[in-house]
């Protein structure tokens, strides 16, 4: 029988938050991340990290939380009709990141534990996460980094683990009404009960682990590149794409908000500022219409020449 520690998941999700964003006040260089602990009226809470007007990050937003509940909302019972009548908890870190220079991309990152349980039957549970990348400018060099460390993540857990995560990745961060990806992915998984409890928690520590080092040598080769309006006024636009996607597809924005979840920590993802234009069209040949045309389209990095 699988024993479930949802003790040792909290610790190590507690103890993550702190690692990055020591890492990152570290890379920013001129600002910190503020604590703001929540608690949230059903039960559980959190505390969500944000920095802002930094030298690098012009906001970036680190969450923990961990709330539990005694029924589930309807967009988890419909899709898992097994979850009715039980309590449950879910807890996890979740990272956005939207840099200054238009240079260095937005960078996004969760993992997350689930458990529903009922005192006549096994509990339910399974981990989730990943992480993926949105520039504004695409540079083969990057995507070649990021995915090379999202492979070696997945290292260890079946020669199929990155083309099979890397795929989901592809599927889910697409824009259906748009017919665009939103970055170059990376990884994302969910409902992963496949192995025993602790190699299904190697796994999400694996991911949560390899964020840093696949970002932090991205940032250090972007983060000097001079830029002017043109690149900061495309970096708005390419944002509201961002806040599109979140708003009208993201499953953990929907699931947070229709459990009640604090909405000011839920929505940490959006940027700061972005811009939307009727119609606009970046001009043929140049470097904005180069990153629809190579880096937005789902590609095998690890095999690119």
């Amino acid at each position: 029988m699988t024993i479930v520690n949802p003790n040792a998941v909290r610790d190590y999700l507690t103890a993550l938050q702190n690692r990055i964003c020591a890492a990152l006040e570290a890379d920013d260089g001129a600002a910190r991340f503020g604590r703001d602990p929540w608690q949230r009226r059903e039960g559980g809470g959190g505390c969500t990290r944000i920095l802002r007007d930094g030298a690098l990050f012009e906001q970036a937003g680190v969450g923990y939380s961990h709330v539990h509940g005694e029924t589930l909302p309807a967009t988890a019972t419909e899709r898992r009709p097994e979850l009715s009548g039980r309590t449950w908890q879910a807890m996890g870190v979740s990272l956005v990141l939207h840099p200054r220079n238009p240079h260095v991309p937005t960078a996004h990152a969760n993992v997350r534990f689930f458990v529903a349980e009922r005192d006549d039957a096994a509990p339910v549970w399974w981990f989730g996460g990943g992480f993926d990348l949105t520039p504004y400018y695409g540079f083969d060099d990057d995507a070649r980094h990021w995915h090379r460390t999202a492979a070696e993540a997945c290292r260890g857990f079946g020669e199929d683990a990155y083309p099979r995560f890397k795929a989901w990745c592809d599927r889910y961060f697409h824009l259906p009404h748009r017919g665009e990806q939103r970055g170059i992915g990376g990884l994302f998984f969910d409902d992963l009960d496949v192995w025993e409890f602790e190699r299904c928690f190697a796994f999400m520590r694996s991911v949560g682990d390899h964020f840093l080092p696949a970002y932090r040598p991205i940032i250090a080769a972007r983060r000097d590149t001079p830029y002017g309006e043109r690149e900061r006024q495309w970096q708005l636009y390419r944002r509201g794409r961002y806040v599109e996607f979140n708003l009208l597809h993201d499953r953990g924005t929907r699931f947070g908000i229709q459990s009640g979840g604090r909405a000011e920590s839920i929505l940490m993802s959006l940027p700061p500022l972005a811009r939307w234009e009727y119609g606009h069209e970046p001009e043929p040949g140049s470097p904005e219409a180069l990153l629809l045309e190579r880096y937005l389209q789902p590609r095998d990095w690890l095999g690119q020449a």
